[in-house]
């Protein structure tokens, strides 16, 4: 790993920085319209009481240039632990420099190091720049599998159905 590059976990003080990214990435997936983040629910969910995530800062001679987020995750297969990366980004002005794959690799080391027993995450299928990169890297496109996901109203619709014992 060049010298100018340093990768580190987020501090307190990062949290500007990572809304900044957060809408760098949304921009550059054109989904802007769907950030609703703010610093005030950044700071309650990563630093607050009950974590749900953490993420990695990658320096550029000094100079915040990206980040990951990542949390962990379970595989019932395996009986072990995983580490799922929500978001990789880099600033367009840093791209080529190496940081992605550094975010990447020290994203794998802590995984080995937790004891996981694996690293997985989503790419959008028109994003053919990362995903050569995460295949440069040696990563599998599991092309059987399809996310799921619910929001909003729905997931709030569902959650009325459920039968709970209280």
């Amino acid at each position: 790993m060049s010298h100018n590059i340093k990768i580190r976990l987020a501090e307190l003080k990062d949290i500007p920085k990572i809304l900044a990214f957060i809408q760098g990435l949304a921009e550059y997936e054109k989904l802007t319209d769907q950030v609703i983040a703010t610093e005030e629910t950044l700071t309650n969910t990563l630093f607050g009481e009950k974590r749900f995530a953490e993420v990695l800062i990658a320096e550029y001679q000094q100079q915040a240039a990206g980040f990951a987020l990542f949390f962990h995750n379970y595989s019932t297969f395996l009986a072990k632990p995983g580490i799922y990366l929500e978001d990789l980004f880099v600033a367009p002005e840093y791209r080529g420099k190496g940081l992605g794959k550094a975010l990447l690799s020290y994203l794998a080391k802590l995984a080995v190091e937790r004891g996981c027993g694996r690293l997985e995450w989503s790419v959008l299928d028109w994003n053919q720049s990362a995903i050569d990169f995460y295949q440069a890297q040696g990563a599998v496109m599991l092309d059987d599998w399809r996310i799921n996901r619910l929001t909003g109203e729905q997931l709030k619709s569902l959650a009325k159905q459920s039968i709970s014992g209280s």
